[in-house]
């Protein structure tokens, strides 16, 4: 099994049930795609938001911007389920007691 090469492709995908979007996000979140990240949650009209993180490898400070945004937009009814990788970096950053992140 070849363990380097390609790094990890970004995708965020977004499904919607009822009031509830569920975004989907893998890869690498950054400068380049942190932006994207957030657009993907605000083009779908949602009373509650799930951001699941868990196949997310690398997660920047423009990643924690796009998040605290999402939490101000979404104050009582954004969930993120976080890769060890995204609760290692919220907790340094001093967000690993916010009632929206939900370790596993």
């Amino acid at each position: 099994m070849d363990q380097g090469g390609t790094p990890p492709v970004f995708s965020a995908s977004a499904r919607t049930d009822d009031d509830h979007l569920s975004v989907v996000v893998t890869g690498e979140v950054d400068m380049a795609t942190a932006d994207a990240m957030l657009q993907t949650v605000l083009r779908e009209p949602a009373a509650r938001v799930t951001l699941d993180l868990r196949a997310v490898t690398f997660f920047d400070s423009a990643a924690i911007h796009a998040v605290v945004r999402l939490a101000g937009r979404y104050p009582g009814a954004l969930t993120v389920l976080p890769s060890r990788q995204v609760s290692r970096v919220l907790e340094i950053a001093g967000l690993g007691t916010q009632p929206w992140l939900h370790p596993a």
